[in-house]
């Protein structure tokens, strides 16, 4: 069974940092619940299929050399966590955000993501 640190790590990197489609989706399905939900300030979706064409959209977008890294230490409960991310090109993010995740049995149930004020 996953820790919650190593959800947010498997929830940033694995997922919306890997730009490899099929190990992208195998990380989803270790990750997280089926039904999980994922809110930012553009959208809210629901499941492994909508998470997915979200972060593939996200990635698509992005220049081949914009990364995230982590902005900080995991902050991380029993059921619940946070991290702070940078994403752009190294040592120059253009974004930062924190995401906030839910873990029941060892998944992800809901993660919700915001950015940095500007």
């Amino acid at each position: 069974m996953s820790t919650v640190a190593e959800l947010l790590h498997a929830n940033l990197h694995d997922v919306f940092g890997n730009r490899d489609a099929a190990s992208r989706r195998a990380a989803i399905e270790r990750t997280y619940a089926p039904d999980v939900t994922f809110t930012d300030p553009e959208e809210a979706v629901t499941g492994w299929d909508d998470l997915e064409a979200k972060a593939a959209a996200l990635l698509e977008k992005a220049p081949a050399e914009f990364a995230f890294v982590d902005d900080g230490r995991p902050y991380a409960s029993e059921s619940r966590g946070a991290l702070g991310w940078a994403f752009g090109p190294a040592g120059a993010p253009v974004v930062r955000g924190i995401d906030v995740i839910t873990v029941r049995d060892g998944v992800i149930t809901a993660v919700e993501t915001f950015f940095a004020a500007e």
